[in-house]
This record gives C-alpha cells, structure tokens and sequence, in this order.
C-alpha cells in the first residue's frame, strides 16, 4: 500500500506537522496491451543464441493441420419428354426464353422477309410485342415478337426471334403477304 504523506508548516510554531493528505492507494490494475503485429510477430520467431563455437537456432515447433474438401456430387440429370400435352401427369416444360442480342433489321433479314416489307412487318410486331422477342400474352399463351398462337405452331423456338418472324412470314401469305397482313391490323387491332 502506498501511503501520501505531506509536511505542513505552521507559522507560529516551533516544530512542524505532518498529517496525512491522501489514502492508501492499491496498485492500479494491469491494462490488457491489444496485440499488434509488432508483438504477434515477436512471439512468433525463433530464439537465436551465439555462442564462441557459432550461432545455435531453437527450432519452433508449430502445430499442423490438414484440409480435405469434399467435393460436389455431380448431379444426375433429369429425363426430361418432348410432350406439348399435359398427359401421363408430367409438367410441360418451361419456354426457352431468348437470351442472344441483335436487332430487328437483323431478325428480319435473317428470316427472309424482303427488305420493302419491313415497314410492314415493323408496324405489326411493334403493336404486337414492341419487339420484345420473350413477349406472352398470359391470357392466350400467344408468344414472341408476331404473338404466335400458339406458341408450338412456331417450328424450332416461339421465342427466338427467327424462328418467329420466320414461320410470320410464311403466316403472312394467309393475308396475301405482309401489305395484305398490315391492312388486316390496321382494320382490325389483330392478325
């Protein structure tokens, strides 16, 4: 314990006196120093001892692990049936939506519908699905850029814009071709 003691000094009087100002104080706890790297680092490394006969490093002995991942289980696929029913109490499948990029000039082209009957195939298929390639219609099932209905009639993908302009095109000839196709909308809001 430590004791604070102070001398006071009277005028007036011959001897002085002493009297204690302060309480015994403990010794103040010891405060936890957070690691830092320093000290991490520093406990970390070998003791070096040199002697005359040359320097003598303490091996450090650490202790050891092992890692084992244990891998995937490849997964086994699913058997899926071509079927456009819904017999036998299997689901139909899911639509492939279109995913690729491109641009209606190229879609066109690439179905062969001439280059003078774009304006007429532009007005229908804005009307029909902004030229949004993965339209549907949730009433109808109707789907892709011309709304097929259904989307089976569409031979290879409803949803790849090719293949959709592709079978419109042949799908125009009921109206005697694009021009005729475009006087039908305009007249009746469908085609």
């Amino acid at each position: 314990m430590v004791a604070a003691f102070a001398s006071l000094a009277v005028v007036g009087f011959a001897a002085a006196m002493v009297a204690p100002t302060a309480v015994a104080l403990a010794d103040p706890p010891e405060q936890e120093t957070p690691d830092s790297a320093y000290s991490v680092a520093l406990e970390d490394t070998q003791n070096l001892t040199v002697t005359v006969e040359g320097a003598e490093i303490a091996p450090v002995e650490r202790g050891s692990f092992e890692v084992y991942v244990t891998p995937k289980p490849t997964p086994t696929p699913t058997p899926t049936t071509a079927s456009n029913s819904n017999s036998g109490g299997t689901a139909p499948a899911a639509p492939l939506f279109y995913t690729g990029g491109g641009a209606p000039a190229d879609w066109m082209a690439a179905a062969g519908i001439a280059e003078a009957d774009w304006g007429y195939v532009d007005y229908i298929v804005s009307r029909e699905s902004g030229w949004n390639p993965n339209a549907t219609n949730s009433s109808s099932g109707a789907c892709g850029l011309v709304q097929a209905l259904p989307c089976s009639k569409v031979p290879g993908n409803g949803y790849d814009p090719v293949d959709n302009l592709r079978w419109a095109n042949g799908y125009a000839g009921k109206y005697g071709g694009w021009a005729g196709s475009y006087n039908f909308w305009i007249n009746n809001h469908w085609w």
